[in-house]
C-alpha cells in the first residue's frame, strides 16, 4: 500500500510540473519570422527578410532588396543584408531593439559626363560591402502578426570611390508573421 501511494504521489508530482509547463508557454515564442517591407514599392523595389530568435533578447536574420524599376532615381540594383539584433522589450523579441548589419550591394557606377556637360553614360555596376547600425520598434500579436519600423545606416567600405555616395540607408515599415 505504501508503495503505491508513493507512486501515486510520484505521478501526481509529474503531471503537476508538466501542465504548469504548458500554462506557463509564451504565447509570443516562436522561433521564426518572416516579413514584407511595404515602402519599397514606391521607390520601385521589393524587400523580404526572414528572422530567426535564439532566445527572448536576440535574433540574427537577412533581408534582400531587389529593384524592378530602374525608371526612379535608384542607383541601388540589389542588396543582401545579414543582421544581429538585440532587444529590449518585455515581451518575447518585441520592443525596442538596436542592429548591427552587414551588406552586400550591387550600385550603379558613377556617371562620367561628356564634354558638354549634358549627356552621360552609366558606369559599369559596383559590388560593394558596407556594415552599419539601426534600431527600431516590433509589436507582435497573439495569432503571431509582426508590425515592424527600422532604420539603419552603415557606409561603403571598399569600392565607395566607384559610385556617386558611400553609405547605404535602411528604412523599413514591415508586417510579417511569426511562426
Amino acid at each position: 500500500m505504501k508503495k503505491n501511494f508513493l507512486l501515486l504521489i510520484i505521478l501526481f508530482a509529474f503531471c503537476s510540473v508538466n501542465a504548469q509547463n504548458e500554462t506557463d508557454a509564451d504565447p509570443y515564442q516562436k522561433n521564426n519570422e518572416i516579413k514584407l517591407t511595404l515602402i519599397t514599392p514606391l521607390s520601385g523595389a521589393v524587400e523580404v527578410g526572414f528572422e530567426r530568435y535564439l532566445n527572448k533578447k536576440s535574433s540574427v536574420g537577412i533581408s534582400a532588396l531587389f529593384v524592378y524599376d530602374h525608371t526612379k532615381e535608384n542607383d541601388m540594383n540589389y542588396f543582401v543584408s545579414p543582421y544581429y539584433r538585440y532587444y529590449f522589450g518585455k515581451k518575447y523579441a518585441s520592443g525596442f531593439f538596436v542592429e548591427g548589419f552587414g551588406m552586400f550591394t550591387s550600385i550603379d557606377g558613377k556617371k562620367v559626363y561628356a564634354a558638354d556637360n549634358v549627356t552621360f553614360t552609366e558606369g559599369k555596376d559596383v559590388y560593394d560591402l558596407a556594415l552599419g547600425a539601426g534600431f527600431g520598434w516590433k509589436v507582435v500579436t497573439r495569432k503571431g502578426f509582426v508590425f515592424e519600423a527600422n532604420v539603419g545606416y552603415g557606409r561603403l567600405i571598399f569600392n565607395a570611390d566607384k559610385t556617386d555616395h558611400n553609405q547605404v540607408l535602411k528604412l523599413g515599415l514591415s508586417i510579417g508573421y511569426r511562426f
